[in-house]
Order: structure tokens, then C-alpha cells, then sequence
């Protein structure tokens, strides 16, 4: 198991011995007036914090953890709750809606069911890279979407951390959008990501993701695509024989806050978290790329998965583009515009 950080249990608080389901939410809900009650008076309060990742993820290993560091000395105590502890993303989304999870990391094209604009976020090409990603999202372009997401939600948007740039996988290359043709491709069941299965011309079948890899062994399908350090959790390389580094989607997640946790805190504790986060998101950063790398130095040096780095970028960003541009509607099309528009900044 690679490690990609070392870890600072010590500083942080972790439940393990509540299971996710009703339980579990039940005790948080139990103690989050209390929270916010203290929070609004200038006293300590705890924060829950749930991903779906397991605790050597990056996202917890370089993410969680920094943001439990560097918050406690404004008397904010982070629990963190990895690996789907307090249930799968959908349903924990809806306990960040009802007050009962305090903070979550969501992907926009799960969130897109709740507030469909965010989902262009996660379009195939919108983003030409994860310096093109952050950037737009910290200018002022961005805040429409995270206005929007807040009026239509009631949550607090703090930030978005780099998840992995999806890329294919399959038993042919992949450097052009024709060579696709005839692929069965795997892809989420989401209108966002089947979308972008449309816009780059693939043959897109929807399977659990837990089930790709007895799919992909079976021939049910060809190929399919996510981030490196997927194919390389899930063990995908070992029924695939080419990863193509097609890097068709910047891959983020976006914290999201209850807002009645937000509203709890003073803000002193507002500025301490959002700087935390913003802090983290650098860390989170840096490990997350520093574990692809090793991946893609490993593969290259077994010669196995063959790694095919010479993927036609251009032909695909063109394609999606002209897709997007000809199907998106009022503020889809105003927020992928404006993404697209800061490519060049």
C-alpha cells in the first residue's frame, strides 16, 4: 500500500465504532443544535467531516488532516468519517441538506441532481487542466455557480479539491476520438457523465462501479474511464491492456458545508475553516499528483498496463466543445462558456 503522507491521528478524533445508517446520523443530529449553539457564542464546537475514501486517500491522508491541524486552535474539532462510514454520497448529501452531516465531499454530478448547473463542472473538456479548474473557480466568474448552488440548496460551498483527471482504459488505444468507435465504454449512470460519453462520441453502458472490473474481464464491456489512481485501486489495469492518458475530465470534489454549521460558527471560526480548507486543498493537491505519477512510473516500468501518452487532446477538446456548445442551454451554457472563456487566463 503506498502511503502518500504521514498521518497525524494524534491531532484528530476519529469515530470507528459507529456504523453508517440511521445510527450514526441519529447521533450527530442529536448533538448539532448544541454545536451551533456554542459555535454562535464564541465556545468550542465539533464538526463532522464525511468522504467516501479510505484513510490513506489523499483526500484524508493530505486533506482531512490538515484541515483538523489547522482549525483546532479556533476551537474547532474536526471528526472525520471515511470510507462511506455515514452512507453513500447521495444519502449523505441529503444528511448535509437535513443538518445531520457537517461538512461532506460531493462530486458536481451528483450534486447536479439537487442544482443541475453545477454539473458542468464535471463536462467532458470544460477544464483544460486542474490550474484551469482552480483558477476559474477562484474568480469571479465562479460565483455564480456557487451563489447558485447556495440559493437552491441552503448549503455552504468552502472549496474544491483535485480528485484525479478521468482517463480510458481498454484492450486498444485510445489517441482520437475515432478510435472509440465501435468501443462499448463504460461511464457513471448520470446524465452529466453520459453526456460526456456523447460529446467525445463514445458507446457509452452504464455499470456499477463496483461491478467494471468483473465487466471489463467478461468482455461485457471494452474499456472503460476514471482516474489513475482508480484503475490502479480497483486493479482495473489487470484486465486492460492500454490506459490512454486521454485526461477528458478534471476530476473534483467540492466541500460542502450544512448551512446551519456554517451559520453556527463565528467568524473567526469561518475564516479559520475556509483558511483550512483553501490550505488543504494544496496538500490534497500535491499528494494526489505525486501518487499518479508513481502509478504511471510503475506500469511504464512493467511494461504493463502499456501507457499511451500521446493522446490527440486537441481533437477531443474540439469535438466536446462543438458538442457542448451546440446542446447546453441558459445557465449551463452561461457557466461552461465562462469556464471555457478563462482557458486562455
Amino acid at each position: 500500500m503506498r502511503k502518500t503522507s504521514t498521518r497525524r491521528t494524534a491531532t484528530r478524533r476519529l469515530l470507528t465504532g459507529i456504523v453508517a445508517g440511521p445510527l450514526a446520523i441519529g447521533l450527530l443530529a442529536a448533538c448539532s443544535g448544541a454545536n451551533a449553539d456554542a459555535g454562535a457564542a464564541g465556545g468550542d464546537v465539533t464538526l463532522s467531516f464525511a468522504n467516501s475514501y479510505g484513510l490513506d486517500h489523499p483526500h484524508n491522508s493530505c486533506g482531512t488532516d490538515i484541515v483538523a491541524d489547522k482549525v483546532a486552535d479556533a476551537g474547532i474539532t474536526i471528526e472525520v468519517f471515511p470510507s462511506s462510514q455515514l452512507g453513500a454520497d447521495v444519502a449523505r448529501f441529503t444528511s448535509v441538506l437535513s443538518g445531520d452531516i457537517d461538512i461532506d465531499l460531493q462530486g458536481s454530478s451528483g450534486i447536479a441532481a439537487t442544482y443541475p448547473a453545477i454539473g458542468v463542472m464535471d463536462m467532458a473538456y470544460v477544464f483544460n487542466d486542474v490550474d484551469h479548474l482552480f483558477n476559474w473557480f477562484d474568480s469571479p466568474a465562479a460565483d455564480v455557480v456557487k451563489t447558485g448552488f447556495e440559493e437552491a440548496t441552503g448549503a455552504h460551498l468552502l472549496d474544491v479539491w483535485y480528485f484525479g483527471n478521468r482517463t480510458f482504459s481498454a484492450n486498444t488505444p485510445i489517441r482520437t476520438p475515432e478510435d472509440l468507435e465501435g468501443l462499448r465504454m463504460r461511464f457513471p449512470d448520470s446524465p452529466v457523465h453520459l453526456g460526456n460519453a456523447a460529446a467525445m462520441g463514445a458507446d457509452p453502458v452504464a455499470v456499477a462501479f463496483e461491478e467494471i472490473y468483473l465487466a471489463l474481464q467478461q468482455g461485457i464491456v471494452d474499456g472503460q474511464e476514471n482516474p489513475i489512481s482508480s484503475i490502479d485501486q480497483m486493479s482495473f489495469n489487470e484486465v486492460q491492456e492500454y490506459v490512454s492518458l486521454s485526461e477528458h475530465s478534471v476530476g473534483s470534489q467540492l466541500v460542502v458545508m450544512s448551512g446551519d454549521a456554517w451559520a453556527g460558527l463565528t467568524a473567526d471560526q469561518q475564516t479559520a475553516l475556509e483558511d483550512a480548507v483553501a490550505e488543504a486543498r494544496a496538500t490534497d493537491l500535491a499528494c494526489a499528483l505525486d501518487l499518479e505519477d508513481a502509478i504511471v512510473a510503475e506500469w511504464k516500468a512493467a511494461g504493463t498496463p502499456k501507457v499511451i501518452d500521446d493522446v490527440d487532446r486537441d481533437a477531443f477538446i474540439d469535438k466536446a466543445e462543438a458538442y457542448f456548445t451546440a446542446n447546453l442551454e441558459g445557465e449551463q451554457l452561461e457557466i461552461y462558456t465562462s469556464i471555457r472563456d478563462a482557458a486562455g487566463e
